[in-house]
C-alpha cells in the first residue's frame, strides 16, 4: 500500500510564500514522476508542475510558471513545492500525486490534499 502525505498549506497573504510537501511510504516501488495538482473551490483538479524522477525534468502550468518550483526533497520519495508571490488566484488544495512502477505496470496514488488559502 503506498501511502501519500502533503503538509504545509495554510492561510497566507497575496505576495507571501509558502513550501508544500509530500511524502511517500509503505512502497518499494521505483518512482517514475511526482506531481502537485489543485483543485479551486467549485473547479476541477488543474496541474501545477511535475518532476521526473530519474532526470530531474520539471514541468509546469504556465499559470505558476516563474513563482513556483517543484523539487526533490533531501528524504527519500519526498517532494516539495515552493510557491513564492502566492496570489488570491492560487487559492485552492493542492494534492500530491506519486507516479510508480509496479508489477502491473505504471500506477497512480493520491494524497489527501492540503489546503492553501491566499487572501487579497
Amino acid at each position: 500500500q503506498v501511502h501519500v502525505v502533503e503538509s504545509g498549506g495554510g492561510l497566507v497573504r497575496a505576495g507571501s510564500s509558502l513550501r508544500l510537501s509530500c511524502a511517500t511510504s509503505g512502497h518499494t516501488f521505483t518512482t517514475s514522476d511526482m506531481r502537485w495538482y489543485r483543485q479551486a473551490p467549485g473547479k476541477g483538479r488543474e496541474f501545477v508542475a511535475n518532476i521526473n524522477w530519474s532526470d530531474g525534468r520539471t514541468r509546469y502550468a504556465d499559470s505558476v510558471k516563474g513563482r513556483f518550483t517543484i523539487s526533490r526533497g533531501n528524504a527519500k520519495n519526498t517532494v516539495s513545492l515552493q510557491m513564492n508571490n502566492l496570489e488570491p488566484e492560487d487559492t485552492a488544495t493542492y494534492y500530491c500525486e506519486a507516479r510508480v512502477f509496479t508489477a502491473r505496470g505504471v500506477s497512480d496514488y493520491w494524497g489527501q490534499g492540503t489546503e492553501v488559502t491566499v487572501s487579497a
